[in-house]
C-alpha cells in the first residue's frame, strides 16, 4: 500500500480526526487549567506574592520581638527601670524638679517666611 492510497484510506482520516480532536480538547483543557480553574497558575502567582510578603512582615516582626526582649531583660534592673521611666515618661521623685533643655537645632520651628 502506497502512501497516497493509505491518505486516502478511511483509517487515515479517522486518525487524523482523532489527533485533531485531542489537540484541541488538550489545548482547551490547558487553557481551562491555566486561567479558570480555582487553581490556576494566575492564584498560584498572587498566592506565591502574598507569602513573600508575609514571609517579610515575619521576619520584621521576629526583629522587633528580639529587641522588646533586649529592652525587658535590660528593665528587669531597678535602676535601668528608673533611668527609663525617667527618659521616656519624665517621672520625678519627691522634691525633685525636673528641667527639660531643648537645643535650637532639636525643635520643630515653622520657618518664616
Amino acid at each position: 500500500m502506497g502512501w497516497k492510497k493509505f491518505k486516502k484510506s478511511k483509517w487515515f482520516r479517522v486518525a487524523t480526526l482523532f489527533s485533531s480532536i485531542y489537540v484541541l480538547v488538550l489545548t482547551a483543557f490547558v487553557v481551562w487549567m491555566l486561567f479558570f480553574d480555582t487553581n490556576s497558575l494566575l492564584i498560584h502567582l498572587e498566592l506565591k506574592k502574598e507569602i513573600d510578603k508575609l514571609e517579610k512582615q515575619k521576619e520584621f516582626l521576629q526583629e522587633e520581638i528580639s529587641k522588646d526582649k533586649k529592652i525587658i531583660e535590660k528593665l528587669s534592673d531597678p535602676k535601668e527601670l528608673e533611668k527609663f521611666a525617667r527618659e521616656q515618661y519624665y517621672l520625678k521623685k519627691k522634691n525633685e524638679e525636673i528641667y527639660l533643655i531643648e537645643y535650637e537645632d532639636s525643635l520643630k520651628l515653622k520657618e518664616k517666611e
